[in-house]
């Protein structure tokens, strides 16, 4: 990164109480947001039918989510905060569900038993709004004057969609989106088709690797679209605001060199499509790396381009387990700038270190340690950033460039479409090297205050 929504809904009564052990808890144990995710069952897939009118900024919802029960179920969460529930049902059957804060909490008409798989699906509709994150800023649906901004990163995703919100559950989806004629509907993964009917088009997505909620996107808007694919056969579609496309242009055009640049250093891309969306939304403050197709606010930089794209495979291909690990995605990515600018002119990354280092010791970077910022406030704090990517030049100077850029791309490639967590990441350095690195990992991402020497 450079997020939900609730209104009074009916409430039907459930059969009785659940018994005890068949409840699926209403968070996934995320120790910075308790809430986020839900336990009981894995989502294998979403398939969302979306209508968005950007005049009235109304939306029309249905989500049919295809999941295993961990555990037997008489009683699961969802989370959706803020939109009308006009029916769930599972498998089929009516089911009973009522609203809890973000949780949308379901109740089957019949017990759904351990690795049994099922199908949820919610009608909704409503005016979503954006969820506003710890540190303040605006995450989920945000509104702009031709559309929406779609980037859910923590918690956004339940602004828009009922889901297993937490980065441990990850999912396909398919996205069919409905607005008037003169927009465009963009999504992540493959454009699959768009037909114009009756003042309205239909965009068919699809997201065939598996993604976390925070990554969807489904961001509208009067957008300039290109499309090619490049000599790797990655299907780019970029939309772009007409606004900001003279700015975005330079800078998108060096896209495909990019990612082959990034492919040369962490290995294969990992998906099968890329592109991105330049909006124009001077309220949101941020761009993030939605999957195969980050969004940016305005027209990105060169190194902003380099950061969301490095998270296609740091964060996006390989995504958190926890959020205090969010230096595994944003640190990842920052080192990503410093080595781009390192490899074409620039400065070298240990120049970037030594000025950072130079910073007093009072200075925020020192402020807490990145592999745990403490709170989900400042999951986007300078040290998560610029201090995780420290950590990763003390890593390289402390191994060498062999063993250092083998550890990078063994990481992508062996977590690839999954999760990985610190302590792995420390101990496939450790395996790769030889070395015993617990008292640089210690210094450098696992205490705050300025280390003594750089």
């Amino acid at each position: 990164m450079a997020a939900v929504p609730v209104a009074v809904a009916a409430l039907l009564v459930a059969a009785g109480p659940a018994a005890a052990g068949t409840v699926g808890s209403s968070g996934a144990g995320d120790a910075y947001f308790p809430l986020s995710g839900n336990g009981g069952y894995d989502v294998r897939h979403y398939d969302l039918t979306l209508g968005y009118d950007p005049q009235s900024r109304h939306l029309d919802g249905k989500a049919v989510i295809t999941a295993r029960a961990t555990q037997r179920l008489t009683r699961f969460d969802l989370d959706l905060k803020g939109l009308k529930v006009t029916g769930v049902t599972v498998d089929h059957a009516k089911a009973s569900y009522r609203r809890d804060g973000q949780e949308l909490v379901v109740t089957p008409r019949h017990s759904l038993r351990r690795n049994q798989e099922f199908r949820v699906t919610v009608t909704y509709s409503g005016t979503p709004k954006p969820a506003t994150d710890p540190d303040g800023s605006p995450d989920g649906w945000i509104p702009t004057d031709d559309g929406a901004f779609v980037a859910g990163e923590p918690q956004g995703a339940m602004t828009w969609f009922p889901a297993n919100s937490h980065p441990k559950d990850k999912a396909s989806y398919d996205f069919t989106l409905t607005v008037p004629k003169g927009h465009t509907a963009v999504a992540n993964g493959i454009l699959r088709g768009q037909s114009t009917s009756h003042g309205h088009t239909t965009f068919r997505w699809r997201q065939s690797e598996p993604m976390a909620a925070y990554l969807a996107t489904a961001t509208v808007g009067k957008f300039k679209v290109e499309q090619y694919t490049t000599r790797d056969g990655l299907k780019v579609y970029n939309a772009v605001d007409p606004r900001e496309a003279t700015a975005a242009a330079p800078v998108l055009k060096k896209l495909p060199s990019v990612l082959a640049w990034e492919s040369g250093v962490f290995g294969p891309y990992p998906f099968r499509a890329a592109g991105a969306i330049v909006d124009r939304a001077p309220q949101v403050g941020y761009a993030l790396e939605t999957q195969t197709r980050p969004v940016y606010d305005s027209a990105p930089d060169l190194s902003t381009l380099v950061h969301e794209s490095a998270h296609q495979w740091f964060g996006d291909s390989v995504s958190l387990t926890a959020w205090k690990d969010i230096w595994l995605n944003e640190g990842f990515a920052t080192y990503a700038e410093w080595l781009y600018a390192e490899q074409h002119g620039g400065k070298t990354a240990q120049q970037t270190f030594d000025s950072l280092y130079a910073s007093p010791a009072g200075s925020g970077l020192w402020a807490f340690p990145p592999a745990d910022p403490g709170s989900g406030a400042h999951i986007f704090d300078t040290p998560v950033y610029a201090r995780g990517a420290m950590a990763l030049q003390k890593l390289r100077t402390a191994v060498g460039d062999g063993v250092f850029f083998r550890i990078l791309r063994t990481w992508a490639t062996e977590h690839r479409g999954g999760h990985g967590t610190t302590a792995q990441f420390v101990s496939l350095s450790e395996r790769l090297s030889g070395k015993d690195l617990g008292a640089l990992f210690h210094t450098w991402i696992g205490t705050a205050g300025k280390p003594t020497s750089p």
